[in-house]
């Protein structure tokens, strides 16, 4: 059909019914042959009378048109998979090609171009190769492509050094911003709607924390049964570093008054005013109360209280991250969960308000900053197959304003499957890990070349030496260095012409660095 002229789809028309002089006319005109006639859907047909001027057809031809039509892209598409078939099982390869043709069909109103060339001209569907295995040659079969994900150890080592970096420069900045709290005398608090309406609850910021414990707990269970935790645990350290990195500026550049009079805030207590600590020292000192609010994990639940950070909330953003992290990774039909950490992150953010810990502007600008960048990346991530033209043409610009992204989501198109793995295929998977660094290790230290002492190295060559001494003289040598050390034997020596009536025994006693110890023989 694919080969027919004009002339052999006009013969075909008349043989399957009377049309019209104006429907041959127009197929004519619009030089409609097979090939074409096997891409044609029902609105290009309907497209003859209503948008190129062919009043002339009536709509009941048309219809019938269209009713023959579909079925000549059956009918070939048939013979297509039956031929395609029977060369993949003359072949001797695996008969999926076969299940997946049998299990393939054109849908209603489609042609037979549209669901069979795509599995041999096109390439358009098919996942990337680092997405995608089990795809052999050029042949695209979304559904037998089983999606693969690199994890990519290296990237997300990179982003987790990122975070840590991060997370110390923040430690030390709530060092600088304490010394730099506003005296609470001389600058009171600032009116705030929602403190001035609610009262202090002591324990409420103790809350907020063992509620963020709670989000962390499930957040970690979801990383340990997801099959592309690499991908989420690079995701998280990206998108916390670069929260965490924004609010160490905002911190910096505007200090904000003590928002609580319960607060016991005085900028004397981190001050380093001694003359006799020089700038080594004081940054010694500063190094050191980083350390502990770094270690604390910046939680008052471990001891760690600091003032002057409070544009924006990091606890905020903390909750935020875990609840969105684990809506998102997690399936959509696990109403329960996502429920209970979004009323977790709102109970959170209340406990912080009512403590008197953060203004209501902390907040808001944390849960907004948050939440807009997660769903700026997740947007960007998911949809990459869509933006690649546009990121390949401007791909300059994305390198400079999204750098992290440009780097981690290289290999990774589309959404991230919410897989999950067993119990006994997490050991299994675990096991096999062990296994491959192991072997790792061995290949490694057989390749590693190991340095000899001074002794060692005298010793082989000494030994190298004699070797090669008895070599070039093998009974001379072996004479001079056996004969003197005999003891207990006689030396005897026959006559010309006799025999020694008593059998010579040697007992040569070994000589360090010889390689002989031994009676010879």
């Amino acid at each position: 059909v694919e080969h027919w002229q004009l002339k052999d789809v006009e013969q075909w028309l008349s043989s399957k019914d009377r049309f019209s002089s104006a429907l041959y006319a127009c197929l004519k005109v619009e030089e409609i042959n097979g090939l074409v006639l096997l891409t044609l859907n029902e609105s290009d047909v309907r497209d003859l009378r209503y948008r190129l001027g062919y009043s002339q057809v009536s709509f009941g031809e048309l219809k019938r048109l269209w009713l023959h039509i579909s079925q000549l892209q059956q009918q070939w598409m048939l013979e297509q998979r039956q031929m395609y078939q029977q060369q993949q099982l003359n072949s001797g390869l695996t008969s999926m090609e076969a299940v997946h043709l049998a299990q393939t069909s054109s849908p209603p109103g489609g042609n037979a171009a549209s669901a069979f060339m795509p599995m041999s001209l096109s390439n358009e569907t098919c996942p990337s190769p680092a997405t995608c295995q089990d795809c052999p040659g050029h042949s695209c079969r979304p559904n037998e492509c089983k999606r693969l994900v690199a994890p990519e150890y290296f990237k997300t080592a990179v982003s987790l050094g990122y975070s840590f970096v991060v997370t110390w420069i923040t430690s030390f900045v709530m060092v600088i911003v304490h010394e730099r709290v506003p005296d609470m005398k001389r600058y009171p608090p600032l009116p705030d709607i929602f403190l001035d309406n609610v009262p202090h609850i002591p324990w409420a910021f103790n809350m907020c924390e063992i509620t963020g414990s709670l989000l962390f707990t499930v957040w970690l269970i979801v990383l340990t049964f997801h099959k592309y935790r690499m991908v989420l645990l690079r995701r998280f350290f990206a998108l916390a570093g670069t929260v965490f990195l924004l609010r160490c500026v905002t911190m910096l550049i505007t200090s904000l008054s003590v928002p609580g009079t319960h607060l016991q805030c005085n900028q004397k207590d981190f001050a380093i005013d001694d003359p006799n600590v020089d700038m080594i020292g004081a940054l010694v000192i500063r190094m050191t109360r980083a350390y502990r609010i770094w270690s604390g994990l910046g939680m008052s639940i471990q001891g760690v209280r600091t003032c002057g950070d409070y544009m924006f909330s990091g606890h905020t953003v903390a909750l935020t991250l875990l609840n969105f992290f684990i809506t998102e990774y997690t399936p959509r039909n696990l109403y329960f969960l996502h429920t209970m950490t979004w009323l977790l992150n709102m109970f959170g953010i209340f406990f912080i308000l009512a403590a008197h810990e953060h203004y209501s502007i902390d907040v808001f600008v944390a849960f907004y900053i948050t939440s807009r960048l997660f769903l700026y990346y997740h947007t960007l991530a998911n949809n990459r197959a869509s933006t690649f033209a546009l990121m390949q043409s401007d791909s300059t610009r994305t390198r400079i304003w999204f750098p992290m992204f440009s780097y981690f989501e290289n290999h990774v198109d589309g959404m991230i499957p919410n897989e999950f793995d067993t119990f006994g295929s997490l050991i299994s998977s675990l096991f096999g890990q062990f296994v491959w660094l192991k072997d790792q290790l061995v290949r490694v230290a057989h390749h590693m070349p190991f340095p000899k002492s001074a002794k060692s190295l005298h010793m082989f060559t000494s030994v190298e030496s004699e070797i090669c001494s008895h070599s070039t003289h093998p009974t001379t040598s072996f004479h001079n260095s056996h004969q003197p050390q005999t003891s207990g034997v006689k030396n005897v020596r026959a006559k010309p012409g006799t025999r020694p009536t008593t059998p010579i025994k040697l007992s040569p006693q070994p000589v360090s660095g010889t390689p002989f110890s031994g009676s010879p023989t």
